[in-house]
């Protein structure tokens, strides 16, 4: 499990390959702004904010640390060999 930011149409997108599926959300933390792909992973798989440690749940953009704050994440489709990611929020 890695974290990697990517770059689609000049929107910055963070990845998460986690068994078999791949999850995509914002690159900035809905908090502060920090990098999400600057953090890591914790136990049970949620994305930890470098800044201030909140923890998203990657699949839902859940904010699970209890600070009320909900990560963007975005619908991925896996076509062949390509990841296909739609850049409409899927949790506005």
């Amino acid at each position: 499990m890695k974290l990697l930011e990517t770059e689609i149409y000049g929107k910055k997108i963070g990845l998460l390959k986690r068994g078999d599926h791949i999850y995509a959300f914002a690159a900035k933390c809905p908090h502060a702004g920090a990098r999400m792909c600057d953090g890591w992973l914790d136990a049970q798989g949620r994305i930890v904010c470098p800044d201030h440690k909140y923890r998203f749940d990657p699949a839902n953009g859940r904010n699970t640390s209890g600070e009320g704050y909900k990560l963007f994440t975005y619908p991925v489709d896996i076509r062949e060999d390509e990841i296909w990611v739609g850049l409409m929020s899927t949790n506005n």
